[in-house]
């Protein structure tokens, strides 16, 4: 028998949270006509009451104490969009103990505690939701949940930081460099006044630790994914890579390599002409390969209040709808019932194979070009395209070499090389080719 009311206890009002109850408000006709039930927020939970709020909450609703909503009975799903670890996790936790139904948006609380969560879900056999946590409004975990499930997913490739993108889309449109573009984008809001989470890939690989789950049906060790950042990418990089016809985009990128998979984040070059390139700003996209439906893309905002909030209320209506029919854990929460759940066996850095951009700094003086390309060599690694940037011999000048398929490890031991020779004035900076983003 359907309930007539699924009462929701709130936890965090800030830009997400605000989000979510706008939408509640203004759509409460067209969800209970939706979800055969009203949705109804009955208790708010945030640090301080007296704070000025865009919007207007019954003060009554309002408590600095999150134990009012684990111990009401009444309330049966915990939507948690305060954000950090530690606390969330411990919310999470009594949550789920509770018998409640437990909805996040916070990456970082299920990439690194997510296993524990998920398990402690099974056991109260109680859902949990976080399709905010990846892709703001995109619907990419539901999609590889249950649009894909007839699929093996051979590859994934996301751009997931909308931060990143502006940055790399700034720079290519209006050739600024790297620290213009990221004080640009402060000012508007798009990246932090610590940027590090988002620059340096960790948030990245929070999501992508998440979609690895969902599209393997595994548990990951987030240690174990490969990091970089986009510090190092320089203006003449990125016009480079549109010389050779690529553009620069920071990438979480999944692939299954026979038992194992290649799980990293870092800056790649992927084909002008594909459809990752043509993602710009502050949007967010995913292209998935499935080896029977083939390359999909799913593609819209990132983050902010709007399309993160739509992503959480789309998943309590989900859960609503299964409270209100009096049924829970129809679908588990990476896809795969829990005792089929193995540990990711992630492929080693080192053994990825790919062209490779590399871009040297050297006095130019003769017979540099020939002494790169020699310590190249030494490592079979060999060169597709030159380009070197013309200045007064004796200068420093840039020397660009664009590599076939290369093992990763023996790039890494050929620039160590060449780094050392005379005449090599900085390190030599690397960037992947992802020749198959089409």
């Amino acid at each position: 028998m359907k309930s007539a009311k699924v009462k929701i206890g709130l936890i965090g009002l800030g830009t997400v949270g605000s989000g979510v109850w706008e939408i509640l408000r203004r759509h409460r006709d067209l969800l209970r006509r939706r979800v055969g039930a009203e949705l109804q927020i009955a208790r708010v939970a945030v640090k301080s009451k007296a704070k000025l709020r865009r919007i207007k909450v019954p003060s009554r609703l309002l408590t600095q104490n999150v134990e009012e909503i684990l111990q009401d009975p009444e309330i049966r799903i915990v939507v948690e969009v305060m954000g950090g670890v530690k606390d969330a996790k411990r919310i999470a936790l009594r949550t789920i103990a509770a018998g409640k139904h437990f909805i996040t948006a916070n990456k970082a609380l299920l990439a690194m505690h997510g296993r524990e969560i998920f398990e402690a879900a099974r056991r109260a056999q109680v859902d949990i939701c976080f399709e905010a946590a990846v892709g703001g409004g995109i619907p990419i975990l539901r999609a590889l949940r249950e649009g894909f499930v007839a699929n093996e997913i051979r590859s994934l490739h996301g751009i997931v930081n909308g931060t990143c993108n502006y940055i790399l889309s700034e720079m290519a449109q209006h050739g600024a460099d790297f620290g213009q573009t990221l004080k640009r984008a402060q000012q508007l809001g798009y990246a932090e006044a610590n940027p590090s989470f988002d620059i340096d890939g960790i948030d990245a690989a929070h999501k992508l630790a998440i979609l690895v789950s969902i599209a393997y049906g595994v548990y990951v060790d987030l240690r174990k994914i490969y990091v970089e950042g986009i510090r190092g990418i320089t203006a003449f990089d990125i016009d480079c890579a549109r010389r050779f016809g690529y553009a620069v985009k920071l990438l979480a990128i999944a692939k299954l390599q026979g038992s194992e998979i290649q799980a990293r984040v870092h800056p790649a070059m992927v084909p002008g002409q594909s459809m990752l390139a043509a993602v710009q700003g502050v949007h967010n996209a995913i292209l998935i390969d499935g080896d029977f439906v083939g390359e999909g893309l799913l593609y819209g905002k990132g983050a902010g209040s709007g399309a993160t909030a739509s992503a959480v209320v789309g998943d309590i209506v989900e859960v609503a709808r299964n409270v209100s029919s009096g049924i829970a854990y129809t679908v588990p929460p990476l896809g795969v019932y829990a005792e089929k759940i193995a540990q990711a066996r992630i492929q080693p850095m080192a053994l990825l194979k790919s062209p490779y951009y590399l871009r040297f700094q050297a006095i130019d003086r003769p017979g540099i070009l020939a002494k790169i390309a020699s310590h190249l060599s030494r490592f079979a690694i060999s060169i597709s395209s030159v380009y070197q940037h013309v200045q007064k011999e004796g200068k420093e000048v840039p020397i660009v070499v664009l590599t076939h398929e290369a093992l990763e490890k023996d790039i890494k031991k050929a620039m160590a090389m060449i780094d050392r020779l005379p005449g090599i004035r900085r390190k030599t900076v690397s960037i992947r080719i992802e020749e198959e983003c089409r």
